[in-house]
């Protein structure tokens, strides 16, 4: 099964793109024989390419002008349910704490228990996700991004609170200085969520329109110095270093909240408004109290 030329494989950024896990068996010609034609051709392409190569949608397509960017994304997506692909965000960088995007590859296909041990023994613990959705086929590939603020944090994950308000990338960085003066003014993760997502309507055409709304009439009183809450005392333990991504569109979460490496809207599974998934729930309060004890700042630090 040929692959493209991969004397010009384009490479990603130093620290992102292609990582090949351990104890794969030898290569062989039946290796993807299991998947469909162009999942397995797919896989071989990647399979072939050195690591640090870029294997995002929009490079792939490239690279296989057979396919386009929503035929590889369905392969990835195919690739992932299969054990062969995982995507995480890794904390790196000297000085300045940087994001990077790496996709671990496996010619020999792999579970969930797999992985899961692999990523823990190699990455360490994972963080709390830190970045907002990414539109399918535009992974970061090429452009580390720097720490997010706790405004946007609290923006980004306004949507495992209530999906009604799910918010863009661009929503997010718009919305981000009239968040930040909430926090200011000594509100908590927690009660930022809680009092934007109280008594929603039953739809909401604009997330963004309405969010800006509620952040200027519902803006919390100026408090006294002495009534505001000290700062919380620096952790002790060693930070969190990475957290899982969906392979096909990017959001960043726990490994337990992107089962297969997919997220629940990727896997067909979406939340009911007035019901959310207990796990989200669970998720999101627990990424908001981490944050909380953090005093504030970015999830990675």
């Amino acid at each position: 099964m040929a692959a493209a030329n991969l004397t010009a494989a384009p490479m990603a950024a130093p620290g992102y793109g292609k990582r090949s896990a351990p104890d794969q068996a030898p290569r062989g010609r039946d290796d993807f024989a299991h998947l469909p034609t162009r999942e397995a051709y797919i896989a071989a392409h990647i399979d072939r390419l050195p690591d640090g190569a870029a294997v995002d949608i929009k490079t792939l397509a490239k690279e296989l002008p057979a396919y386009g960017q929503q035929a590889v994304a369905s392969a990835l997506k195919a690739l992932t349910d299969a054990g062969h692909l995982r995507r995480i965000r890794r904390v790196t960088g000297e000085g300045r704490t940087q994001w990077v995007s790496r996709w671990f590859f496996s010619r020999t296909p792999r579970d969930n228990a797999w992985w899961d041990a692999f990523l823990h023994s190699t990455e360490g613990p994972p963080a709390a996700p830190a970045a907002s959705t990414l539109p399918a086929g535009e992974p970061p590939q090429g452009q580390p991004q720097s720490e997010c603020s706790q405004a946007y944090i609290a923006l980004a994950t306004l949507g495992c609170s209530d999906p009604r308000l799910t918010l863009s990338a661009a929503e997010c960085a718009a919305l981000e200085t009239l968040a930040a003066e909430w926090f200011a003014r000594g509100i908590t993760p927690l009660a930022f969520a809680r009092i934007l997502t109280h008594d929603l309507p039953d739809v909401i055409q604009c997330p963004g329109a309405f969010t800006r709304r509620r952040l200027i009439d519902r803006v919390p009183p100026l408090l006294p110095p002495a009534a505001q809450a000290p700062p919380a005392p620096p952790s002790q333990a060693s930070p969190p270093r990475w957290m899982m991504e969906c392979t096909v569109c990017g959001i960043p979460g726990p490994p337990e909240a992107l089962p297969d490496g997919l997220c629940r809207a990727c896997r067909g599974v979406e939340p009911t408004p007035d019901r959310p998934d207990p796990a989200d729930v669970h998720t999101h309060v627990t990424r908001l109290r981490t944050i909380a004890r953090s005093g504030g700042g970015s999830a990675a630090t």
